[in-house]
């Protein structure tokens, strides 16, 4: 089994070079400093996308929506200087990093992501909401999310998918938790 796939997007040679080194050792990488070639580069074999929202020649947020579309199965996350607002709500990626991110970070975020790529699509909408969620309310004051109708959309939508795993979660007998549990254990 080869190594999992990572793609750095990065405009910073400095910061992109810092990143590959980080994750070298561990998987294989690839680095993209321009929209243009991240969009290149990306194709169905590719496990995450470590994504800077902005570069030279375009948004990061246009490589986001192409992978999306062309519907990839790849985990992404946002690594950027950018601080969130809620127009993170409607976008398509599973972790919003806010530079500067260290080297456990980096990896921590890598695990949980292709731990994510594992779950089926129900959960990993839960957990791309719910990472969502705790970036704004960590970076958002109560009263700002409380009069967001796009926030409590989100929160709406949460509350029913944690409502749907739950239902998931009882119609499942205990042999089924271990045998999913065994079958993620030795992917």
């Amino acid at each position: 089994m080869s190594d999992p796939s990572i793609l750095v997007v990065e405009d910073e040679p400095d910061i992109a070079a810092l990143y590959a080194g980080f994750l070298e050792e561990r998987y294989t990488v690839d680095v993209a400093e321009t929209a243009t070639e991240a969009i290149d580069r990306v194709d169905p074999d590719l496990d995450v996308v470590l994504l800077d929202r902005r570069l030279p020649d375009g948004s990061g947020d246009d490589v986001l929506e192409h992978i999306r579309e062309a519907e990839y199965d790849c985990r992404v996350a946002m690594v950027t200087a950018v601080e969130p607002d809620f127009d993170i709500i409607d976008m398509g990626f599973d972790l919003y990093l806010t530079k500067p991110v260290s080297r456990s970070k980096l990896l921590a975020a890598i695990d949980t992501l292709l731990t994510r790529s594992e779950y089926d699509d129900l959960v990993q909408e839960a957990a791309a909401l719910a990472s969502k969620r705790a970036v704004l309310s960590s970076q958002k004051p109560a009263a700002q999310r409380e009069g967001n109708e796009a926030y409590a959309e989100l929160v709406e939508r949460l509350e029913d998918l944690d409502a749907d795993i739950d239902d998931l979660g009882e119609s499942l007998s205990t042999d089924d938790y271990r045998a999913m549990f065994r079958d993620l254990g030795e992917a």
